[in-house]
């Protein structure tokens, strides 16, 4: 018999009181903050404190019951925050409690920070976001990687990290709807030429199911899975990574290229002449990762062929030319797949907005395509702007 039951306000209140987290007498109120396609997240606030009860639901709350999803995700985000704590404790949230159960956990409450898209939209540019989430990203991945656990430890782990269900959604909404006449895409109706113009690209599909098969097939180390802007919260001082429901092993550049696709993206909704702190962002995020995972490299690793010339350099032009493919392919999906971003359809101006949309698509069909010429992130931002001409 299933002990699993979703929670309502009044029950998530009684939760946390009976766990001890609150005195039995104290007055708590509760609300549903959530804003996202799969979970429901309680905000609970006391005399002294507040904390964030979330819980996975087994459906897809942005489509219904008719999508049913493994409540094992719930377990898989705890134990990934849980290793993101223990390798970047300053960039992920403190975890209080978890049920497996349940499905759901119960951490800090980072309602004193915002989203980082919901902040970037309205202009602010965090000045420490991209630092602080190159460093979590190379820490993170470094960590859970062959070279720092050695083949056996990460093999173990990586057997617990098994997540076919959202692996699944990635799979088709990121890497195969976009491409084909798929019931899942969503676009506007303007748009329709340049999709088709996508669909019919048969040296793009290649790249992509290429792409694809890379993100199949790879085991490097634990992905994020959905490093998106909508998953940092921040502040100008500070920076949390939330929302790991996706984790899974997979390939070392697919984290990173979803954070700056979706800062190029953030640009394109901007006027030009204020799109200079979102370059720096992308330039910052890669100087910051290289840096992060050379030393993590150089301090600790099992490898016997590490110290070999020239191996960290390949690594690295491998991890950023898959990173520029796979920023493409977010890029697209983003646009005209079923998942869209407020910085986009946020647009009033419908011409504008349409327009910011083809030139998602036309720059992100060129990064996909044309990744291997890349080498460097001020290679990606001058080719970004000439994207925009």
């Amino acid at each position: 018999m299933s002990l699993y039951e979703s929670l309502t306000t009044e029950s998530a209140v009684s939760l946390v009181k009976k766990l001890g987290l609150f005195a039995e007498s104290e007055t708590l109120s509760c609300q549903e903050v959530g804003d996202g396609n799969l979970n429901y997240v309680f905000r609970i606030i006391g005399t002294d404190k507040s904390i964030i009860v979330k819980q996975a639901l087994p459906y897809a709350k942005v489509v219904g019951e008719s999508w049913p999803l493994t409540l094992e995700r719930a377990d898989i985000e705890n134990r990934a925050l849980r290793l993101q704590g223990q390798f970047a404790p300053n960039y992920a949230p403190k975890i209080y409690y978890s049920d497996k159960n349940l499905a759901l956990t119960i951490m800090e409450d980072l309602s004193h920070l915002e989203i980082a898209r919901t902040g970037l939209i309205t202009g602010i540019d965090y000045p420490l976001l991209a630092q602080h989430t190159g460093e979590f990203l190379a820490r993170t991945l470094y960590g859970t990687s062959d070279f720092a656990l050695g083949p056996q430890e990460k093999k173990k782990l990586q057997n617990t990290f098994c997540n076919p269900e959202l692996c699944d959604i990635t799979e088709g909404l990121v890497f195969t709807d976009p491409f084909f006449d798929a019931d899942t895409n969503d676009f506007e109706e303007a748009l329709r030429p340049d999709v088709e113009k996508i669909w019919q690209d048969s040296i793009l599909k290649l790249h992509a199911a290429q792409l694809k098969r890379l993100f199949l097939t790879s085991g490097d180390t634990l992905l994020h899975g959905d490093l998106h802007t909508g998953s940092i919260f921040a502040s100008k001082t500070e920076t949390k990574v939330i929302d790991p429901e996706f984790a899974f092993y997979g390939p070392f550049g697919f984290d990173i290229a979803h954070f700056t696709a979706n800062l190029f993206i953030n640009a394109l909704s901007r006027e030009e002449s204020r799109r200079t702190p979102i370059y720096a962002h992308v330039v910052t995020v890669w100087d910051v990762f290289i840096s992060e995972f050379t030393r993590l490299w150089n301090e600790n690793n099992t490898e016997a062929f590490a110290p070999t010339d020239g191996y960290l350099e390949w690594l690295l032009a491998d991890i950023f030319e898959q990173a520029t493919g796979f920023m493409g392919l977010e890029m697209i999906r983003r646009t005209i797949g079923l998942a869209h971003v407020k910085d986009l359809d946020g647009i009033e101006d419908e011409a504008m907005r349409l327009e910011a949309k083809r030139q998602s698509l036309s720059i992100g069909a060129h990064f996909v395509k044309d990744r291997a010429r890349y080498t460097t992130a001020d290679q990606l931002v001058a080719a970004f702007k000439e994207g925009l001409e």
